[in-house]
């Protein structure tokens, strides 16, 4: 693992199509933060990518999912059959 290898960046738009996917499904507001990153993993047997979303509801109130794929590989099923409903 190369420490100073450039991180990947994410396509912004589906970025915010995921977050509007959890925003669907967990019937949340606009003003409730759903952040949306892509981490590295060094660990045997994790994925070398994987997504991480958070859900930051108010203060001390979070929720974290993570998904052994990539943002690019992120579908609206995932969060469903993921993400319990609201």
């Amino acid at each position: 693992m190369n420490l100073f290898d450039p991180k990947p960046t994410a396509n912004p738009e589906q970025i915010r199509k995921i977050q509007f996917w959890v925003r669907d499904r967990l019937n949340l507001d606009e003003e409730t933060v759903v952040m949306v990153s892509e981490l590295r993993c060094s660990e045997p047997g994790c994925p070398p990518l994987e997504t991480l979303i958070a859900v930051l509801d108010g203060p001390g109130q979070r929720r974290q999912f993570r998904f052994h794929k990539t943002i690019a590989e992120m579908a609206p099923n995932d969060i469903d059959s993921a993400i319990p409903s609201a």
